[in-house]
């Protein structure tokens, strides 16, 4: 594939303009900016929440308790205490206070991977004027730093990193120091970084000491000398480290697996990496926020990302996908780190020949990994496997699926043209035939792309193929063994009542609709679409609608809510985490209609917690929901013929498909805005029937 396909799609298309899409997605963009952790949103949430607390903190108390929740890894709960600090700060007018808790935000919006915001907060910070400048100026500037390795900006890292040296308490300079000495490696300043690092005193802790022995074998990597960092490395696979041994000993084998590849060894790499692969059964999942304040940003997942590519690069097309399969499974627990329960087979991993003997003639998984520097893809049938490589590096495939997105969600003409470049990009290479049912395994920025919005031979691909997606090869595995059919009995939530602002109107009209083709239905509207009867009802429904406001969030993803009616007077949502705990083996069918309910955080480690995650852990078989904000009339059209092919016996691929069909052949909604919105995720197969 040339890399000029791969150009930012902006050339003109034939289709017309969706000036209502546009509309829609304005009004959704402006309600995401008025929600959104802004330094205006988070004081006035800060508010409310201080208001809640039976025991009133002070907000010095509220910011140890910010860093405290930080350094576990709850994100969310972190920033709910910085923004009690914010409103005390404010209404005390303390600028000390105000310095801090802006410092606290920073820190856990870096920790979180959120870089944009966490550059916003460390900035804000250096503006207030702090009683002891060391316990922010340094801290902000190091943020501003870790942001910047990030982002590639290594010469930019060092400066942020050597103004927050400049400004550093004692106790606070080591750190500082080995986050500048990973930044001049990444720059390319070998000598320099050597100088640092030799002057560096040891580290008490031991995992600290292990960490700076960690970056002293890459030190010798990047000054070629991979005999030196195989010694190094190897000595390190027999180091006890207090508990975290397991831990250190995989980085260790990784790091042995880089060095013998440096040699040309590329048979002993396979084995070292081997080592470090059967190492992660044996390490907890946690955060480790020791090793952010330290400036080692690689998590886990490039461990996985470095064995993909290199059984890849052997020809072992199966080692490879299954190495996939179980990158999947850690994120998940890396994602969770103990603050839910998730059953054990969420965290199982099927193998190839598993999925081979489930799969129909006519069915072909497509997994996709996304690597640094180019995608990995396989399509999987019953009786083969094959293996491509597009050249399209990471970053260059979030742009390009934003650019597609945003044709598409804006209604713009360029959307066709844009739908066609992709397709044939993506999919034109895998060979696909025309009637294959394709399930999808997307990977990062795969997860926000309507794949069945793409075109191949000049229709779009939902055309010519049924069309769904499953996180990971293994739970298609699980979701498709389980309730091939259930009984036809609807349980529908619709236009929970809130406060003005959430009022679905639409949502009411919507689901009295789709309970008249059930003959057993439970329906909730207004006030009585509550979580409490939610939680009463839902792990016993066959088959549940939900048709309200859903919020995905991007600092902690179990925290991403559905927007229930208040209860007791007091706004009451349900959590993702909250989902995580219901029994749903019982519900084969989750729908949530709702402005962009399939969206959750999506970093390095692919961890789409949110709700798709969420209901299908919990038990779920299958989940319908949407990429964009929706529009109610191609709703309507979607949903009611959706039901009524459901309702005819119809399996729920073929009759997503006929429903987005529907849509697409009005001619006021064939624009994708309108009849592409929605996922399809999980059990493709599932069928409802009087006699199940």
């Amino acid at each position: 594939m040339a890399a000029a396909l791969w150009c930012a799609c902006t050339a003109a298309g034939a289709q017309p303009a969706a000036p209502d899409a546009e509309a829609v997605a304005t009004r959704a963009a402006a309600a995401r900016l008025a929600d959104s952790d802004t330094l205006l949103a988070l004081t006035s949430e800060g508010a409310i929440l201080y208001a809640q607390d039976a025991v009133k903190l002070s907000g010095y108390q509220y910011c140890s308790q910010a860093v405290a929740l930080a350094e576990k890894g709850e994100f969310r709960q972190s920033v709910r205490a910085a923004s009690k600090a914010l409103h005390l700060a404010h209404s005390t007018s303390d600028p000390n206070l105000l310095a801090l808790a802006n410092r606290d935000l920073a820190i856990v919006f870096s920790y979180a991977g959120q870089m944009e915001k966490a550059e916003q907060f460390a900035r804000e910070a250096l503006r207030h004027e702090a009683r002891d400048p060391r316990l922010v100026v340094g801290p902000a500037h190091k943020v501003i730093g870790d942001v910047q390795v990030r982002r590639g900006d290594a010469a930019g890292a060092v400066a942020s990193y050597e103004t927050a040296l400049a400004n550093s308490s004692p106790r606070y300079a080591p750190l500082v120091q080995a986050s500048l000495v990973r930044a001049l490696i990444d720059q390319g300043d070998t000598a320099r970084a050597r100088a640092l690092l030799d002057s560096l005193p040891t580290p008490r802790e031991a995992a600290l000491a292990a960490q700076i022995d960690r970056t002293r074998a890459r030190l010798l990597l990047a000054e070629a000398r991979p005999a030196e960092a195989l010694q190094l490395f190897s000595a390190l696979t027999e180091r006890r480290v207090d508990t975290e041994t397991e831990y250190y000993r995989l980085w260790a084998w990784d790091g042995v697996s880089r060095s013998q590849l440096a040699l040309g060894n590329r048979t002993e790499a396979a084995a070292a990496m081997q080592r470090a692969l059967d190492g992660f059964d044996k390490v907890r999942a946690r955060f480790r926020s020791e090793e952010f304040k330290m400036g080692v940003f690689s998590d886990l997942q490039a461990v996985f990302e470095r064995a993909v590519d290199l059984y890849s690069d052997m020809g072992d097309a199966r080692r490879a996908l299954e190495v996939s399969e179980r990158s999947r499974a850690r994120a998940l627990l890396d994602a969770v780190r103990g603050r839910a329960s998730v059953p054990e087979t969420a965290a199982q991993t099927a193998d190839l020949a598993q999925l081979q003997r489930l799969l129909r003639p006519d069915e072909r998984v497509v997994q996709f990994h996304s690597l640094p520097q180019q995608l990995r893809v396989w399509v999987v049938g019953p009786d083969s496997i094959e293996a491509r490589t597009l050249p399209i590096q990471r970053d260059e495939l979030v742009n390009l699926v934003d650019t597609f997105r945003n044709s598409v969600v804006r209604g713009r003409r360029t959307a066709v043209t844009n739908a066609e470049r992709m397709g044939e990009g993506l999919l034109g290479p895998l060979g696909l035939k025309a009637g294959q049912r394709l399930i999808f395994v997307p990977h990062g920025a795969l997860h926000y792309l309507p794949f069945q919005a793409l075109r191949l031979n000049g229709r779009y691909l939902i055309e010519d193929h049924p069309v769904a997606v499953a996180p990971s090869m293994s739970l298609a595995v699980q979701l498709a063994q389980r309730s091939p059919q259930v009984p036809p009995a609807l349980t529908a939530f619709g236009n929970p009542l809130i406060e003005a602002k959430y009022d679905l109107p639409g949502s009411e009209a919507e689901v009295k609709r789709l309970a008249q083709l059930f003959p057993s239905n439970s329906v909730f509207m207004g006030a009585q679409a509550t979580k409490t009867q939610f939680r009463e009802v839902a792990s016993a429904a066959p088959i549940v609608h939900v048709a309200a406001h859903a919020e995905a969030d991007e600092i902690d993803p179990l925290y991403s809510r559905i927007l229930l009616a208040n209860e007791g007077g007091r706004q009451n949502f349900l959590e993702a985490h909250e989902i995580l705990e219901l029994p749903m083996q019982r519900t084969a069918l989750v729908t949530l209609s709702a402005c962009e309910s399939g969206l959750g955080r999506i970093a390095q480690g692919d961890e789409v917690l949110g709700f798709t995650r969420s209901f299908l852990t919990a038990g779920s078989s299958a989940l319908i929901a949407s990429l964009w904000p929706v529009s109610d009339d191609a709703t309507e059209v979607l949903m009611t013929t959706l039901y009524g092919e459901l309702a005819k016996g119809r399996d729920l691929q073929s009759a997503m498909r006929t429903g987005q069909l529907a849509v697409l052949r009005e001619p006021k909604l064939a624009h994708p805005f309108f009849w592409a919105p929605f996922n399809l995720i999980g059990n493709w197969r599932l069928t409802v029937g009087a006699g199940a």
